[in-house]
C-alpha cells in the first residue's frame, strides 16, 4: 500500500509538470502577440508606464536569477544529502511545526516487523507522551533495545556529567518506567528482548523499517538537546548512505556476548557466551531511595521465579527529567 500511494504520487506529479509545460507552450503565441500588438504601444507612449514595465521586468529577473544561483549553490549540499540518505534533519527546541514534517515521515512508515532501539534509559522513546515513534514501535513485532546499565559505571558517569539535578535516581527511575513499559508490550503479545551494556552511551539508534532516527550522547548534555538526524535505506545502492553503518553499530552492539540480557519474567540478567549458551544470572539491582541493592538474588528468591515489576513504582521518588 506503502509503495501504491508513492506510485501514485509520482505519476500525479509528473502529469501535473506535463500538463503546466503544455499550458505554457499553447499562451506563448497569445502572450506574445499581446506584449507586441497591445502592450507594447501603450508603453511607447507613456513614459511612466515605460519606468513601471522596466523596474518590474528587472525584478522579476533579479529574482529568477537570484533563485537560479541559490539552486546552483545547494545542488552540491543535496547530492551530499542524498549520497549520505539524509531524509531529515532537526535542530535541538524545535517547536511543533518545525516537527510537522518528521511527524508526516512517521506516518508514512509501513508497518515495520521489526524494531532495534540503542538508548541511555529510553525514556523520552518509550514513556514520554511526545514521542513521535511510540506508535510506531507498538506496530511492530519483534522489539529489541539496548539501555544502559542501571548498576554499571558508565550510567554513573553518565549522571556525573549531566546538571545537578539529574542523578543516578533520576536514570534509575526512568530505566524502571521503560522496563514496565516494555513488559507491558510483552503482555499484548509482543516479542520484546532487552539488553543492558556497560559502556557510557554515545549512540542513541532508533531503526524502524527502512529508516534509523541518530543522536548523539553527547557528554553533559541531555539527549533532547542534541540534533535528530534521520537516514534511509537505499535499495538500489545498500553500501551508499549511513543507515547500513548505523544499522551494523546497533547489531555489532547486540552480538556482543559482554551485554546481559534482562529476564522480565525474574528480573535477572542473563549471561551467555558467544554460542549464545547460558552460562550465569544476576538479580538485576539497583539502589531503592539511595539504599543499594545486591546484584545477586538471595538464597531465598534463587530458585522462584518473580513477575516483572518496577523496583521502585513509578511516581515515588524522583520525577523523570534527563530526556534520554
Amino acid at each position: 500500500m506503502h509503495s501504491l500511494w508513492l506510485s501514485l504520487r509520482q505519476i500525479l506529479s509528473h502529469g501535473v509538470v506535463t500538463l503546466l509545460a503544455i499550458a505554457v507552450a499553447f499562451s506563448l503565441p497569445q502572450a506574445a502577440s499581446y506584449i507586441l500588438n497591445q502592450w507594447w504601444p501603450r508603453v511607447e507612449g507613456d513614459a511612466n508606464l515605460l519606468l513601471a514595465t522596466e523596474l518590474g521586468l528587472a525584478s522579476v529577473l533579479a529574482l529568477l536569477f537570484n533563485l537560479a544561483k541559490i539552486a546552483w549553490d545547494n545542488r552540491q549540499k543535496v547530492v551530499t544529502a542524498k549520497l549520505a540518505s539524509l531524509v531529515y534533519a532537526r535542530n535541538a527546541g524545535t517547536g511543533w511545526l518545525s516537527r510537522r514534517r518528521e511527524r508526516a515521515l512517521v506516518k508514512r512508515l509501513p508497518a515495520p516487523r521489526d524494531a532495534f532501539i540503542l538508548s541511555v534509559t529510553g525514556h523520552d522513546t518509550f514513556v514520554d507522551p511526545s514521542s513521535l515513534v511510540r506508535e510506531a514501535l507498538e506496530k511492530a513485532y519483534e522489539i529489541r533495545v539496548m539501555l544502559v546499565n542501571p548498576v554499571g559505571k558508565g550510567l554513573r558517569k553518565r549522571a556525573d556529567s549531566l546538571p545537578p539535578e539529574t542523578t543516578v535516581l533520576t536514570l534509575h527511575t526512568e530505566i524502571e518506567a521503560s522496563i514496565g513499559y516494555l513488559s507491558g508490550l510483552r503482555r499484548f503479545g509482543k516479542k520484546v528482548k532487552l539488553k543492558f551494556y556497560e559502556e557510557e552511551p554515545f549512540w542513541k539508534l532508533v531503526v524502524l523499517g527502512d529508516y534509523v532516527w541518530v543522536q548523539h550522547c553527547h557528554s553533559g548534555f541531555e539527549v533532547r538537546q542534541q540534533p535528530e538526524y534521520v537516514f534511509a535505506l537505499q535499495h538500489g545502492e545498500p553500501r551508499h548512505g549511513l543507515f547500513v553503518p548505523f544499522y551494523m553499530v546497533f547489531l555489532n552492539q547486540w552480538n556482543d556476548a559482554r551485554h546481559p540480557e534482562y529476564d522480565f519474567d525474574t528480573n535477572e540478567l542473563v549471561y551467555r557466551d558467544a554460542s549464545g549458551k547460558e552460562l550465569q544470572r544476576a538479580f538485576l539491582g539497583v539502589p531503592i531511595n539511595g539504599a543499594p541493592a545486591p546484584l545477586s538474588p538471595p538464597p531465598a528468591l534463587a530458585t522462584r521465579a518473580t513477575p516483572a515489576a518496577l523496583l521502585r513504582p513509578l511516581g515515588e521518588g524522583l520525577t523523570p527529567r534527563s530526556g534520554l
